[in-house]
Protein backbone atom coordinates (compact mmCIF):
# COMPACT_ATOMS: atom_id res chain seq x y z
CA UNK A 1 0.00 0.00 0.00
CA UNK A 2 1.25 3.10 -0.65
CA UNK A 3 2.70 5.23 1.85
CA UNK A 4 0.90 9.37 2.55
CA UNK A 5 3.12 11.27 4.15
CA UNK A 6 2.62 13.10 7.49
CA UNK A 7 2.53 16.61 5.37
CA UNK A 8 -0.01 15.38 2.98
CA UNK A 9 -1.76 13.07 5.62
CA UNK A 10 -2.25 16.36 7.55
CA UNK A 11 -3.33 18.23 4.57
CA UNK A 12 -6.01 15.99 3.61
CA UNK A 13 -7.33 15.53 6.88
CA UNK A 14 -8.06 18.80 7.03
CA UNK A 15 -9.17 19.17 3.44
CA UNK A 16 -11.65 16.49 4.55
CA UNK A 17 -12.51 17.85 7.39
CA UNK A 18 -13.94 20.95 6.37
CA UNK A 19 -15.56 19.64 3.02
CA UNK A 20 -17.41 17.36 6.00
CA UNK A 21 -18.46 20.20 7.98
CA UNK A 22 -20.76 21.64 5.02
CA UNK A 23 -21.60 17.98 3.59
CA UNK A 24 -24.96 16.76 3.56
CA UNK A 25 -26.00 13.03 4.67
CA UNK A 26 -28.67 10.45 2.96
CA UNK A 27 -32.28 11.00 3.46
CA UNK A 28 -33.69 7.75 1.83
CA UNK A 29 -34.20 4.75 3.66
CA UNK A 30 -32.02 1.65 3.72
CA UNK A 31 -32.05 -0.15 0.10
CA UNK A 32 -34.61 2.84 -1.75
CA UNK A 33 -31.86 3.82 -3.96
CA UNK A 34 -31.64 -0.51 -5.14
CA UNK A 35 -33.79 -2.08 -7.00
CA UNK A 36 -35.80 -1.49 -10.14
CA UNK A 37 -37.83 1.38 -8.77
CA UNK A 38 -35.19 3.77 -7.06
CA UNK A 39 -35.74 6.33 -4.74
CA UNK A 40 -34.51 9.64 -7.14
CA UNK A 41 -34.52 12.20 -4.79
CA UNK A 42 -34.01 16.25 -5.41
CA UNK A 43 -30.88 17.38 -5.96
CA UNK A 44 -29.39 18.48 -2.29
CA UNK A 45 -28.38 22.55 -1.86
CA UNK A 46 -25.03 21.47 -0.21
CA UNK A 47 -22.26 23.86 -0.67
CA UNK A 48 -19.95 21.27 -1.18
CA UNK A 49 -19.29 17.65 -2.13
CA UNK A 50 -19.69 14.96 0.52
CA UNK A 51 -16.14 13.89 1.41
CA UNK A 52 -16.43 10.71 3.63
CA UNK A 53 -13.63 8.02 2.88
CA UNK A 54 -13.06 5.01 4.66
CA UNK A 55 -9.12 4.88 5.43
CA UNK A 56 -7.78 1.55 4.06
CA UNK A 57 -6.12 -0.13 6.34
CA UNK A 58 -5.94 -3.93 5.33
CA UNK A 59 -7.19 -7.20 7.17
CA UNK A 60 -5.72 -7.53 10.53
CA UNK A 61 -4.00 -11.48 11.42
CA UNK A 62 -6.50 -13.58 11.53
CA UNK A 63 -9.88 -11.42 9.96
CA UNK A 64 -11.66 -12.19 7.06
CA UNK A 65 -14.92 -10.92 5.67
CA UNK A 66 -18.54 -12.20 6.66
CA UNK A 67 -20.43 -15.01 4.39
CA UNK A 68 -23.40 -15.05 4.31
CA UNK A 69 -25.63 -18.19 5.88
CA UNK A 70 -24.83 -21.27 4.58
CA UNK A 71 -21.66 -20.31 3.22
CA UNK A 72 -17.51 -20.13 4.15
CA UNK A 73 -14.64 -18.06 2.97
CA UNK A 74 -11.15 -18.44 2.66
CA UNK A 75 -8.43 -16.79 1.21
CA UNK A 76 -7.10 -18.43 -1.80
CA UNK A 77 -4.16 -16.39 -2.45
CA UNK A 78 -2.51 -13.62 -0.56
CA UNK A 79 -0.06 -10.87 -0.53
CA UNK A 80 -0.53 -10.12 -3.99
CA UNK A 81 0.07 -6.08 -5.48
CA UNK A 82 -3.49 -4.25 -6.21
CA UNK A 83 -5.75 -7.07 -7.66
CA UNK A 84 -8.65 -5.87 -9.56
CA UNK A 85 -9.34 -8.70 -12.08
CA UNK A 86 -9.52 -12.29 -12.64
CA UNK A 87 -10.19 -15.10 -15.04
CA UNK A 88 -11.19 -18.26 -14.36
CA UNK A 89 -9.41 -20.69 -17.26
CA UNK A 90 -10.64 -24.35 -18.52
CA UNK A 91 -7.88 -26.01 -16.51
CA UNK A 92 -8.75 -24.30 -12.74
CA UNK A 93 -6.25 -21.94 -12.84
CA UNK A 94 -7.00 -18.22 -11.83
CA UNK A 95 -5.39 -15.51 -13.97
CA UNK A 96 -5.43 -11.88 -11.32
CA UNK A 97 -4.70 -9.13 -13.15
CA UNK A 98 -2.31 -6.92 -10.70
CA UNK A 99 -2.88 -3.35 -11.72
CA UNK A 100 -3.52 0.22 -11.06
CA UNK A 101 -3.65 3.33 -12.94
CA UNK A 102 -1.05 3.87 -14.98
CA UNK A 103 1.55 6.57 -13.38
CA UNK A 104 1.30 9.94 -14.86
CA UNK A 105 -2.41 9.84 -16.53
CA UNK A 106 -5.81 9.77 -15.30
CA UNK A 107 -5.06 12.94 -13.83
CA UNK A 108 -7.55 15.55 -13.13
CA UNK A 109 -5.88 18.71 -13.44
CA UNK A 110 -6.21 21.78 -10.29
CA UNK A 111 -7.31 21.60 -7.21
CA UNK A 112 -10.15 19.28 -7.70
CA UNK A 113 -7.07 16.83 -8.96
CA UNK A 114 -4.72 17.42 -6.29
CA UNK A 115 -7.61 16.66 -3.95
CA UNK A 116 -8.60 13.60 -5.85
CA UNK A 117 -5.46 12.07 -5.76
CA UNK A 118 -5.23 12.43 -2.06
CA UNK A 119 -8.59 10.67 -1.58
CA UNK A 120 -7.17 7.91 -3.88
CA UNK A 121 -4.34 7.27 -1.35
CA UNK A 122 -6.33 7.56 1.90
CA UNK A 123 -8.65 5.04 0.32
CA UNK A 124 -5.77 2.78 -0.97
CA UNK A 125 -6.24 3.43 -4.80
CA UNK A 126 -3.02 5.22 -4.58
CA UNK A 127 -0.04 2.42 -5.31
CA UNK A 128 1.98 1.57 -8.51
CA UNK A 129 0.49 -0.33 -10.96
CA UNK A 130 2.77 -3.80 -10.68
CA UNK A 131 1.22 -4.18 -14.53
CA UNK A 132 1.22 -8.10 -14.73
CA UNK A 133 -1.15 -10.93 -14.47
CA UNK A 134 -0.36 -13.69 -11.97
CA UNK A 135 -1.48 -17.30 -12.59
CA UNK A 136 -3.11 -18.70 -9.35
CA UNK A 137 -2.81 -22.79 -9.32
CA UNK A 138 -4.36 -25.12 -6.36
CA UNK A 139 -2.32 -28.48 -6.89
CA UNK A 140 -3.64 -30.49 -4.23
CA UNK A 141 -7.48 -29.09 -3.86
CA UNK A 142 -7.35 -27.93 -0.62
CA UNK A 143 -9.14 -24.82 -1.40
CA UNK A 144 -5.71 -22.64 -1.58
CA UNK A 145 -3.70 -22.09 -3.86
CA UNK A 146 0.05 -23.48 -3.74
CA UNK A 147 1.59 -22.24 -7.27
CA UNK A 148 1.99 -19.19 -8.42
CA UNK A 149 3.81 -17.67 -11.20
CA UNK A 150 3.90 -14.27 -12.79
CA UNK A 151 1.97 -15.10 -16.39
CA UNK A 152 2.43 -11.72 -18.56
CA UNK A 153 4.60 -9.19 -17.16
CA UNK A 154 5.20 -5.29 -18.59
CA UNK A 155 2.23 -4.72 -19.15
CA UNK A 156 0.27 -1.21 -18.75
CA UNK A 157 -2.22 -1.14 -16.29
CA UNK A 158 -3.69 -4.52 -17.23
CA UNK A 159 -8.10 -5.42 -16.09
CA UNK A 160 -9.58 -7.30 -18.67
CA UNK A 161 -9.07 -10.88 -19.99
CA UNK A 162 -11.31 -13.38 -22.43
CA UNK A 163 -9.98 -16.71 -23.50
CA UNK A 164 -11.33 -17.74 -26.99
CA UNK A 165 -9.45 -20.84 -28.77
CA UNK A 166 -6.15 -20.35 -28.00
CA UNK A 167 -6.06 -16.84 -27.95
CA UNK A 168 -6.13 -15.19 -24.71
CA UNK A 169 -7.01 -11.27 -25.03
CA UNK A 170 -5.65 -8.37 -22.66
CA UNK A 171 -7.42 -4.99 -22.29
CA UNK A 172 -4.61 -2.60 -21.11
CA UNK A 173 -5.42 0.41 -20.95
CA UNK A 174 -5.07 2.05 -24.18
CA UNK A 175 -5.36 -1.28 -26.08
CA UNK A 176 -6.53 -4.75 -26.32
CA UNK A 177 -3.93 -7.41 -27.00
CA UNK A 178 -4.28 -11.47 -27.95
CA UNK A 179 -1.54 -13.64 -27.07
CA UNK A 180 -1.10 -17.63 -27.66
CA UNK A 181 -2.25 -19.94 -24.85
CA UNK A 182 -1.46 -23.58 -24.03
CA UNK A 183 -3.50 -25.02 -21.66
CA UNK A 184 -1.68 -25.69 -18.45
CA UNK A 185 1.16 -23.14 -19.33
CA UNK A 186 2.60 -21.23 -16.00
CA UNK A 187 3.97 -18.48 -18.40
CA UNK A 188 3.71 -16.32 -21.86
CA UNK A 189 6.93 -15.01 -23.40
CA UNK A 190 5.88 -14.58 -26.55
CA UNK A 191 5.12 -10.55 -27.56
CA UNK A 192 1.41 -9.75 -27.67
CA UNK A 193 -0.40 -8.59 -31.10
CA UNK A 194 -2.15 -5.88 -31.47
CA UNK A 195 -5.95 -6.24 -32.03
CA UNK A 196 -7.17 -2.39 -31.42
CA UNK A 197 -6.45 0.63 -29.41
CA UNK A 198 -8.35 1.71 -27.06
CA UNK A 199 -8.65 5.41 -25.59
CA UNK A 200 -6.25 6.43 -23.39
CA UNK A 201 -3.48 9.13 -23.19
CA UNK A 202 -2.24 11.59 -21.01
CA UNK A 203 -6.06 12.25 -19.52
CA UNK A 204 -7.36 8.96 -18.46
CA UNK A 205 -9.50 9.52 -16.13
CA UNK A 206 -11.49 6.15 -15.65
CA UNK A 207 -8.67 3.68 -16.61
CA UNK A 208 -9.93 0.14 -16.38
CA UNK A 209 -10.72 -1.47 -19.65
CA UNK A 210 -12.55 -5.12 -19.42
CA UNK A 211 -13.08 -7.28 -22.25
CA UNK A 212 -15.84 -10.19 -22.92
CA UNK A 213 -16.13 -12.21 -26.16
CA UNK A 214 -19.16 -13.59 -27.77
CA UNK A 215 -20.03 -16.86 -28.02
CA UNK A 216 -18.32 -18.10 -31.57
CA UNK A 217 -15.19 -15.86 -30.41
CA UNK A 218 -15.58 -13.38 -33.74
CA UNK A 219 -16.90 -10.37 -30.94
CA UNK A 220 -14.89 -8.53 -28.76
CA UNK A 221 -16.83 -6.00 -26.59
CA UNK A 222 -15.16 -3.68 -24.47
CA UNK A 223 -16.23 -1.36 -21.99
CA UNK A 224 -14.64 2.05 -21.72
CA UNK A 225 -14.98 5.01 -18.92
CA UNK A 226 -15.56 8.70 -19.55
CA UNK A 227 -12.88 11.16 -19.11
CA UNK A 228 -14.60 13.30 -16.46
CA UNK A 229 -17.82 13.12 -13.83
CA UNK A 230 -20.08 14.75 -16.57
CA UNK A 231 -18.07 16.18 -19.58
CA UNK A 232 -16.87 19.15 -17.82
CA UNK A 233 -13.19 18.44 -19.91
CA UNK A 234 -15.57 18.85 -23.40
CA UNK A 235 -16.93 16.42 -25.46
CA UNK A 236 -14.05 15.85 -27.66
CA UNK A 237 -11.76 13.83 -25.02
CA UNK A 238 -14.86 11.25 -24.75
CA UNK A 239 -14.82 9.84 -28.29
CA UNK A 240 -15.69 6.35 -27.93
CA UNK A 241 -15.78 6.76 -24.25
CA UNK A 242 -18.60 6.54 -21.75
CA UNK A 243 -19.48 3.51 -23.70
CA UNK A 244 -18.93 -0.22 -24.51
CA UNK A 245 -17.53 -1.01 -28.19
CA UNK A 246 -17.49 -3.27 -30.29
CA UNK A 247 -14.33 -5.15 -32.03
CA UNK A 248 -13.69 -7.39 -34.59
CA UNK A 249 -11.24 -10.21 -33.28
CA UNK A 250 -9.38 -10.42 -36.94
CA UNK A 251 -9.93 -7.26 -38.47
CA UNK A 252 -9.54 -4.93 -35.25
CA UNK A 253 -12.22 -3.18 -36.98
CA UNK A 254 -14.04 -0.88 -33.98
CA UNK A 255 -17.70 0.70 -33.74
CA UNK A 256 -19.64 2.40 -30.60
CA UNK A 257 -21.95 -1.07 -29.65
CA UNK A 258 -23.42 1.26 -26.58
CA UNK A 259 -23.49 4.81 -25.34
CA UNK A 260 -24.19 7.41 -22.31
CA UNK A 261 -22.80 5.30 -19.92
CA UNK A 262 -20.56 6.81 -17.44
CA UNK A 263 -18.05 3.97 -16.57
CA UNK A 264 -19.00 0.64 -17.44
CA UNK A 265 -17.00 -2.32 -15.54
CA UNK A 266 -18.04 -5.41 -15.26
CA UNK A 267 -19.23 -7.52 -18.47
CA UNK A 268 -21.21 -10.80 -18.88
CA UNK A 269 -23.92 -12.77 -20.32
CA UNK A 270 -26.84 -13.80 -19.14
CA UNK A 271 -27.77 -17.35 -19.15
CA UNK A 272 -31.15 -17.50 -19.67
CA UNK A 273 -31.54 -14.45 -22.55
CA UNK A 274 -28.09 -14.60 -23.53
CA UNK A 275 -27.91 -10.40 -23.47
CA UNK A 276 -25.33 -8.73 -23.14
CA UNK A 277 -25.01 -7.19 -18.90
CA UNK A 278 -22.96 -4.87 -17.17
CA UNK A 279 -22.18 -2.70 -14.19
CA UNK A 280 -22.07 0.84 -14.23
CA UNK A 281 -20.43 3.55 -11.90
CA UNK A 282 -22.63 7.07 -12.11
CA UNK A 283 -22.13 10.42 -11.80
CA UNK A 284 -20.70 12.40 -8.57
CA UNK A 285 -21.34 15.76 -6.84
CA UNK A 286 -25.27 15.27 -6.93
CA UNK A 287 -25.06 14.18 -3.13
CA UNK A 288 -25.47 10.78 -0.73
CA UNK A 289 -28.70 9.69 -2.03
CA UNK A 290 -27.85 10.51 -6.49
CA UNK A 291 -26.77 8.84 -8.73
CA UNK A 292 -27.29 5.20 -8.05
CA UNK A 293 -24.71 2.60 -10.11
CA UNK A 294 -27.11 0.03 -12.25
CA UNK A 295 -27.38 -3.14 -13.52
CA UNK A 296 -28.53 -3.22 -17.06
CA UNK A 297 -28.94 -5.39 -20.22
CA UNK A 298 -27.67 -3.64 -23.18
CA UNK A 299 -28.50 -4.17 -26.95
CA UNK A 300 -26.88 -2.74 -29.86
CA UNK A 301 -27.56 1.21 -30.02
CA UNK A 302 -28.65 1.75 -26.65
CA UNK A 303 -28.23 5.41 -25.04
CA UNK A 304 -28.07 5.41 -21.43
CA UNK A 305 -28.13 9.65 -20.75
CA UNK A 306 -24.47 10.26 -19.76
CA UNK A 307 -23.85 13.05 -19.39
CA UNK A 308 -26.82 14.99 -20.14
CA UNK A 309 -29.17 12.77 -17.67
CA UNK A 310 -29.15 9.87 -15.68
CA UNK A 311 -32.04 7.21 -14.58
CA UNK A 312 -33.30 7.52 -18.53
CA UNK A 313 -34.03 11.43 -18.92
CA UNK A 314 -33.38 13.16 -15.11
CA UNK A 315 -31.64 16.32 -16.74
CA UNK A 316 -28.49 16.96 -15.02
CA UNK A 317 -28.07 20.83 -15.20
CA UNK A 318 -24.93 20.79 -14.42
CA UNK A 319 -24.10 19.67 -18.26
CA UNK A 320 -24.12 22.77 -20.57
CA UNK A 321 -24.82 23.21 -23.45
CA UNK A 322 -28.16 21.09 -23.05
CA UNK A 323 -29.18 18.18 -25.62
CA UNK A 324 -33.11 17.64 -25.17
CA UNK A 325 -32.85 15.37 -28.74
CA UNK A 326 -30.44 13.03 -27.16
CA UNK A 327 -32.38 13.00 -23.68
CA UNK A 328 -35.23 12.35 -25.20
CA UNK A 329 -33.21 9.20 -26.50
CA UNK A 330 -32.03 7.79 -23.43
CA UNK A 331 -32.70 4.48 -21.75
CA UNK A 332 -33.67 3.77 -18.50
CA UNK A 333 -31.30 1.17 -16.95
CA UNK A 334 -32.88 -2.21 -15.48
CA UNK A 335 -31.92 -2.19 -11.78
CA UNK A 336 -29.78 0.20 -9.20
CA UNK A 337 -27.17 -0.87 -6.96
CA UNK A 338 -27.20 1.86 -4.50
CA UNK A 339 -25.06 5.50 -4.94
CA UNK A 340 -21.44 5.93 -5.13
CA UNK A 341 -21.32 1.80 -4.17
CA UNK A 342 -19.02 1.43 -6.92
CA UNK A 343 -20.11 -1.74 -8.37
CA UNK A 344 -17.49 -3.48 -10.24
CA UNK A 345 -17.44 -7.28 -10.49
CA UNK A 346 -20.30 -8.67 -12.58
CA UNK A 347 -20.44 -12.90 -13.17
CA UNK A 348 -23.97 -14.80 -13.64
CA UNK A 349 -24.06 -17.92 -11.63
CA UNK A 350 -24.92 -21.20 -13.20
CA UNK A 351 -23.59 -23.72 -11.33
CA UNK A 352 -25.68 -25.87 -8.80
CA UNK A 353 -23.23 -25.88 -5.92
CA UNK A 354 -24.98 -22.65 -4.87
CA UNK A 355 -28.76 -23.64 -5.80
CA UNK A 356 -29.98 -20.47 -4.75
CA UNK A 357 -27.63 -18.35 -6.99
CA UNK A 358 -28.19 -20.27 -10.04
CA UNK A 359 -29.44 -17.18 -12.84
CA UNK A 360 -28.47 -14.33 -10.49
CA UNK A 361 -25.97 -11.87 -10.80
CA UNK A 362 -22.78 -11.68 -8.61
CA UNK A 363 -21.38 -8.18 -8.30
CA UNK A 364 -18.39 -6.55 -6.34
CA UNK A 365 -19.14 -3.16 -4.91
CA UNK A 366 -15.62 -1.18 -4.15
CA UNK A 367 -17.40 1.36 -1.72
CA UNK A 368 -17.70 4.33 -1.66
CA UNK A 369 -15.76 7.83 -0.45
CA UNK A 370 -18.23 10.37 -1.22
CA UNK A 371 -21.52 9.67 0.44
CA UNK A 372 -22.69 9.34 4.32
CA UNK A 373 -23.16 6.61 5.53
CA UNK A 374 -21.05 5.01 3.54
CA UNK A 375 -22.29 2.33 0.93
CA UNK A 376 -20.85 -0.88 -0.93
CA UNK A 377 -17.96 -2.70 0.64
CA UNK A 378 -19.68 -5.90 0.44
CA UNK A 379 -20.17 -8.52 -2.58
CA UNK A 380 -24.07 -8.59 -3.12
CA UNK A 381 -26.40 -11.33 -4.94
CA UNK A 382 -29.02 -9.87 -7.08
CA UNK A 383 -31.89 -12.43 -7.92
CA UNK A 384 -33.51 -12.95 -11.50
CA UNK A 385 -36.51 -14.64 -12.81
CA UNK A 386 -36.96 -15.12 -16.45
CA UNK A 387 -33.96 -13.58 -17.16
CA UNK A 388 -34.81 -10.16 -15.57
CA UNK A 389 -33.92 -9.08 -11.87
CA UNK A 390 -36.15 -8.76 -8.92
CA UNK A 391 -36.42 -7.83 -5.53
CA UNK A 392 -33.10 -6.15 -3.38
CA UNK A 393 -29.85 -7.26 -3.57
CA UNK A 394 -28.87 -10.07 -1.22
CA UNK A 395 -25.07 -9.89 0.76
CA UNK A 396 -22.41 -12.67 0.19
CA UNK A 397 -20.02 -11.31 1.77
CA UNK A 398 -19.61 -8.38 3.70
CA UNK A 399 -17.69 -7.13 6.45
CA UNK A 400 -14.67 -5.64 4.45
CA UNK A 401 -15.67 -2.33 6.47
CA UNK A 402 -15.04 -2.19 10.30
CA UNK A 403 -16.60 -0.79 12.96
CA UNK A 404 -14.62 2.26 12.68
CA UNK A 405 -15.39 2.85 9.23
CA UNK A 406 -11.79 1.73 8.27
CA UNK A 407 -11.74 -0.18 4.91
CA UNK A 408 -10.15 -3.71 5.58
CA UNK A 409 -10.24 -4.52 2.37
CA UNK A 410 -12.60 -3.64 -0.93
CA UNK A 411 -13.76 -6.31 -3.44
CA UNK A 412 -13.13 -5.29 -6.79
CA UNK A 413 -13.09 -8.22 -9.51
CA UNK A 414 -15.70 -11.54 -9.17
CA UNK A 415 -15.55 -14.59 -10.62
CA UNK A 416 -16.87 -18.34 -10.20
CA UNK A 417 -14.54 -21.14 -10.09
CA UNK A 418 -15.07 -24.98 -12.02
CA UNK A 419 -16.82 -26.25 -8.73
CA UNK A 420 -19.51 -22.99 -8.30
CA UNK A 421 -16.79 -21.40 -5.75
CA UNK A 422 -17.07 -17.71 -5.81
CA UNK A 423 -13.93 -15.91 -6.22
CA UNK A 424 -13.03 -12.29 -5.03
CA UNK A 425 -10.48 -9.82 -6.11
CA UNK A 426 -10.01 -7.60 -2.61
CA UNK A 427 -7.39 -5.01 -3.80
CA UNK A 428 -7.09 -3.46 -0.19
CA UNK A 429 -6.26 -6.40 1.75
CA UNK A 430 -4.59 -7.67 -1.59
CA UNK A 431 -6.14 -11.39 -1.27
CA UNK A 432 -8.64 -13.36 -3.59
CA UNK A 433 -11.35 -14.70 -1.18
CA UNK A 434 -12.86 -17.77 -1.64
CA UNK A 435 -16.62 -18.74 -1.14
CA UNK A 436 -17.74 -21.90 -1.01
CA UNK A 437 -20.79 -23.87 0.46
CA UNK A 438 -20.37 -24.50 4.51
Amino acid sequence: MAIVTRKASLTLITTVTLLSACAERSLIPDQADMGTHPTLPDVPSALLPTVNIAPAVGWPEGEEPVAADGLKVNAFADNLDHPRWMLMLPNGDLLVAESNKPSGSGGIKGLKGWIGNLVQKRAGAGVTSADRISLLRDNDNDGVADERSVFLDDLTSPFGMALVDGTLYVANTDALLAFPYTEGQTQITEPGRLVAPLPAGELNHHWTKNVLASEDGQTLYVSVGSNSNVGENGMAVEEQRAAILEIDARSGDTRVFASGLRNPVGLDWQPQTGELWTTVNERDELGSDLVPDYLTSVKDGDFFGWPWSYWGQVIDTRVSPENPERVASARKPDYALGAHTASLGLAFYEHPAIPRFRNGALIGQHGSWNRRPHSGYKVVFVPFEQGQPTGKPLDVLSGFLSEDETALGRPAGVNVGLNGEIFVADDVGNIIWRVTPE
